[in-house]
């Protein structure tokens, strides 16, 4: 028993040393290799940001800056006489001086509206230029030639070659406007290069702001400047929404009251001009004037709906058809007239050589009178 309990003993012991050899220099092989023991850390790719962060326009300015081009115009005049010049004795000594035409230089945007090169700008920008150059975003620089213009929009259509594919702007379609939805207005004010803007929309239908003859325009907030005129008005998704047009301000600068031409009309405008080169409205050759309530109560009208024939033009469609200045137009083939600006848009709407009905009201009684629609004298343009 005792040589038992001698061997058990050595045995103990010898296997305490061996455990205590391992532990100082293998301690990895003592410990078992499970999940508690050894973390296993997978890494995947960081997941990409959001497109666009919460209260950023970034992907809209993206996807539509491509589109708005720089349009630098010059136009050669005289210079201006010496009013020394005109006097006899003084030219007998210093001769005829120099006479020679100087150049005046302009600037603007436009929108590239097609792939083939066309686009859109105000005609104020272009108007009596001599040479149109575009510098599209990314730098590169071509000779523009006028399509069409239309000054009674104010709204011109240009088109440079290239062969390579251009970026166009997408149109906005679908849900209509509301006041206070998001607009990004980019351009290129003072020439500083393309510069985006954000605002809302201020009022919809904005007109009789003696810009030009029609008018039914977008405001916002959006700062446009000298510059900016031509240029894109865009939705929070990119799409473009408007061509910005005109500001109201008393130092030159933006105070948050601009003017957009609306893309439906925007879009039929620069349809027609691609089509036939210009635009072409129906005419009678009218006068009229907003029926205030103090006119309404004259004729015995219970509201002022419709509008005033002031005048007619001698030999006009209208003096032909019968329409008689002092008579109240109510409607024009079927469709009730608001006011001047909606019997205006109304008749320009009309394609020439159509017979309309006039429906108007004189000396108390309704009448109803077949006009041939003629077309729209073009404006003279400004020189």
């Amino acid at each position: 028993m005792r040589r038992l309990w001698l061997i058990f003993a050595q045995a103990v012991t010898a296997s305490v040393a061996v455990l205590f050899v391992l532990n100082t220099l293998k301690p990895e092989w003592l410990h078992d290799a499970t999940p508690d023991a050894v973390i296993s850390i997978f890494e995947t790719p960081r997941a990409p940001a959001p497109s666009t962060a919460p209260g950023s326009y970034a992907d809209a300015a993206e996807r539509s800056m491509p589109a708005v081009v720089h349009i630098f115009t010059s136009k050669s005049s005289r210079a201006q006489r010496h009013p020394l010049m005109n006097d006899p004795l003084f030219r007998h000594f210093f001769g005829d001086g120099n006479n020679e035409s100087q150049r005046s230089a302009g600037l603007g945007s436009g929108v590239i509206v097609s792939p083939e090169g066309y686009i859109l700008t105000n005609n104020h920008v272009i108007e009596a230029a001599d040479e149109i150059e575009v510098s599209l975003n990314d730098g590169r620089k071509y000779a523009a030639r006028v399509i069409g213009r239309d000054p009674e929009t104010d709204l011109a259509v240009l088109r440079i070659q290239t062969d390579t594919v251009l970026p166009a702007i997408t149109f906005a379609t679908g849900e209509p406007l509301r006041v206070g939805d998001v607009v990004l207005a980019i351009g290129n004010p003072f020439g500083v290069g393309q510069t985006v803007t954000m605002g809302i929309i201020s009022a919809l239908g904005r007109s009789q702001l003696g810009i030009n003859t029609f008018e039914n325009y977008i405001q916002t907030d959006a700062a446009i400047n000298p510059g900016n005129s031509g240029g894109a008005l865009v939705d929070g998704s990119g799409s473009l929404v408007g061509i910005n047009t005109a500001i109201y301000s008393r130092s030159g600068g933006s105070l948050g009251i601009g003017f957009a031409i609306p893309v439906s009309i925007a879009r039929d405008v620069l349809e027609q001009i691609i089509a036939s080169g210009e635009v072409v409205r129906g005419w009678v050759g009218v006068e009229i004037r907003e029926l205030t309530p103090e006119l309404a109560n004259t004729f015995g009208l219970r509201n002022t709906a419709g509008a005033l024939i002031a005048g007619v033009l001698r030999g006009s469609p209208a003096e032909r058809g019968g329409i008689r200045p002092g008579d109240i137009l109510l409607d024009v083939d079927g469709r009730s007239v608001q006011d001047p600006k909606g019997m205006l848009e109304m008749v320009a709407a009309l394609p020439p050589g159509k017979t309309a009905s006039f429906r108007v009201r004189r000396s108390g009684e309704e009448i109803e009178l077949k006009v041939a629609v003629g077309r729209r004298p073009t404006p003279q343009a400004v020189r």
